[in-house]
């Protein structure tokens, strides 16, 4: 499916966001923003800019496919923040925003004038959103933070993996991810706030508080049995059957979560002997006896292929699906006719694919208009949009502060600006 500018517009048309983010926690926050039609203005460093542009293992490291996963629809310009006047220019961006998202460790933004105390004083709607690795306050908030340490910190790398292995974090970066998710949903509540109030405030979460977020039936299963947590496979610490089982050809995720799907799932199998042993007759007997149950339906699951069980497991109602790995994820029928494989045209890449938008609003739909920006591709345009003239913008770009597309060659393999030390990447 191929989506241009020509769409309905969004929910946030109209809403400014600037992007002051690197890598992914808060550039998935900012993309959400945009994918839902607000105009997000991605403000990168004029040496390489945001570092996911040079995350390749292909050829063309200037325009790589970890960038234009995490920056679509969104204008770009590229400004040297470590310079007063480009300092200036974001100030001057920030009075008539509505948002902004940044990633920096707490407090970095402030040495530039650019933290939200100072935009929020100049700006009182300011929705200002940090997401960092710790948080802004506690004895770890100076720290980095990367997705691994979190899924260590948050519990999550000891209840991910096989039971006596060595430990395993999601195979996914789900803390930078939830985290950008998080950022949304607090930017989203402080702008209705604003529009009730007329006044902006500061959003603050973390990757560590994104991880111990979705640890839902451990923590649970802690505060009211003292339960620790432990690898279980795929399967479900409070459910079974409820996981993935080998088949003639590959595997089979079943979920077999109640009684009325346990009795169906029998059927389907034509193991209704199994409804009449004690071990299996209720789901905290399913549990107690959850190994024994697994080898039992995986001896006869073996017996014919995924597709075959497929079919007779849907037949008689168990909810049920093929394990795949992800180039049959977009193959699958229903995830194109969810469309959430759609395609751009980047004016140097070409065809661009993309991951669709998880979020279908019936009036307002999300979008994808637009591949990610090349460095500074909107500089001049989004400057101008600003009130400055041809003349002073002219000046920035030669005295090296703002860089438009046309300068690429000159930062291309530049060194890292100092500001990598102390982002907190994601």
């Amino acid at each position: 499916m191929y989506v241009s500018d020509q769409v309905p517009q969004g929910a946030l048309t109209g809403v400014r966001v600037l992007d002051l983010t690197q890598v992914m926690a808060g550039a998935y926050c900012s993309m959400l923003l945009a994918d839902m039609g607000a105009d997000v203005i991605k403000i990168e460093r004029p040496e390489g800019g945001d570092d996911t542009r040079r995350m390749s293992r292909g050829p063309d490291v200037e325009h790589s496919p970890a960038f234009n996963a995490m920056n679509r629809n969104k204008r770009g310009i590229a400004v040297d923040l470590k310079d007063p006047r480009g300092a200036d220019v974001v100030r001057r961006l920030a009075e008539d925003a509505d948002v902004l998202v940044e990633n920096f460790r707490p407090g970095l933004l402030d040495r530039f004038g650019l933290g939200q105390e100072a935009l929020r004083a100049a700006n009182p709607a300011l929705v200002y959103c940090s997401i960092s690795g710790f948080g802004a306050t506690g004895p770890y908030a100076g720290r980095g933070g990367y997705d691994l340490i979190a899924q260590a910190m948050s519990g999550l790398m000891s209840m991910t993996g096989e039971p006596g292995r060595p430990p395993a974090k999601v195979g996914v970066p789900i803390c930078d991810l939830n985290a950008g998710v998080f950022g949304a949903y607090g930017v989203l509540s402080a702008y209705i706030h604003r529009l009730k109030t007329g006044e902006g405030q500061f959003v603050d979460t973390s990757l560590l508080e994104a991880g111990i977020a979705y640890t839902v039936w451990e923590t649970a299963m802690f505060f009211s049995l003292g339960d620790v947590a432990s690898p279980m496979g795929s399967a479900h610490r409070l459910s079974a059957p409820y996981e993935a089982l080998p088949t003639a050809d590959g595997w089979i995720a079943i979920g077999a979560a109640n009684d009325r799907n346990w009795a169906r799932l029998c059927a389907g199998l034509g193991m209704e002997r199994l409804l009449q042993d004690p071990r299996f007759e209720n789901n905290p007997a399913r549990m107690t006896y959850r190994f024994e149950l697994a080898g039992e339906l995986a001896a006869t699951l073996r017996q014919r292929t995924t597709a075959e069980w497929l079919e007779a497991l849907h037949a008689a109602g168990v909810p049920s699906g093929p394990l795949y790995d992800i180039e049959q994820v977009y193959a699958d029928p229903h995830v194109q006719a969810r469309e959430m494989l759609v395609e751009t045209q980047h004016p140097r890449m070409g065809t661009v694919r993309h991951i669709g938008a998880p979020v279908k609003l019936s009036g307002t739909p999300s979008a994808i208009r637009r591949p990610a920006p090349l460095l500074g591709e909107h500089s001049r345009e989004v400057l101008a949009e600003a009130g400055m003239s041809a003349a002073e913008i002219e000046e920035l770009v030669s005295a090296g502060v703002l860089v438009t597309p046309d300068d690429h060659a000159r930062t291309t393999g530049a060194a890292a600006s100092p500001l990598d030390s102390t982002e907190v990447p994601a």
